[in-house]
């Protein structure tokens, strides 16, 4: 459909959200969650949709374009956020036009404060090997509360197996670190349940899922997984890093 690209400034977060919205909000994620706990995702997000209007807006990182695919289905038009870090592999970039151009959604294509020149200036040449954690900040969290603080609700496209830190992430959840409803319409999604639909419809994916990254971020902290090794063994690998920050 279209890509839309956003520069956070900072200045996003000028203007609090207003006390008894909050609290409303807070009151919609907390009914949300039992009434959607077993829900299909395409429900999900249909209430969502209707229910926070352009107030609501999905993310992905074009690993696979499941959660976009659903999300045009159930919300035609929507925002698909993403975090262009300026560090992502061509195929991501590649998947990311490839779902603009195919699917009834607006891509926010999200650029940090800094370039990447920029910020090896401020900050030495290759953070992301230094201090990878005030890298992700940079390019991801800091980018990310800034782009969100222009709605009420967003949804993820988390699995429960992605991870022992996702293993209990409810469908619906109230995100207390921005006020705002958080949506997981395919957290309890199996493997199979993913590249069934993957199938069934067509779905975009990433080509490097089919070159030994099962799961994918920046090129520099994302390596192939060898057979046996964890879905997210590739991502800061000898770092002791797990997360980059958006989730937790």
């Amino acid at each position: 459909m279209s890509i839309e690209t956003r520069t956070v400034t900072g200045s996003e977060h000028d203007t609090p959200r207003d006390p008894a919205r909050t609290a409303e909000l807070r009151r919609l994620a907390e009914e949300a969650a039992a009434r959607f706990a077993d829900a299909p995702a395409e429900e999900v997000l249909r209430w969502a949709g209707e229910t926070f209007g352009s107030g609501f807006c999905v993310t992905s990182s074009f690993e696979d374009a499941v959660t976009a695919h659903l999300a045009a289905r159930a919300v035609p038009g929507v925002d698909v956020v993403f975090l262009d870090t300026g560090y992502h592999f061509e195929e991501t970039i590649g998947t990311r036009d490839a779902v603009a151009e195919l699917y009834d959604v607006n891509v926010v294509n999200v650029l940090p404060r800094l370039t990447v020149a920029e910020q090896d200036a401020e900050h030495g040449p290759k953070l992301h090997d230094r201090a990878p954690d005030r890298c992700c900040a940079l390019r991801k969290v800091e980018p990310l509360e800034g782009t969100l603080a222009g709605y009420e609700a967003w949804a993820t496209g988390l699995h429960r197996y992605d991870s022992p830190l996702r293993a209990d992430t409810p469908v619906v959840e109230w995100d207390a670190k921005r006020d705002m409803v958080k949506v997981n319409p395919v957290v309890a999604w199996t493997p199979e349940q993913v590249h069934a639909y993957i199938e069934e419809h067509g779905v975009l994916v990433n080509p490097l899922l089919d070159d030994g990254y099962p799961s994918i971020g920046c090129a520099p902290c994302t390596r192939r997984v060898a057979p046996g090794e964890d879905i997210r063994a590739g991502r800061w690998s000898g770092t002791g890093k797990t997360e980059c920050g958006l989730h937790v």
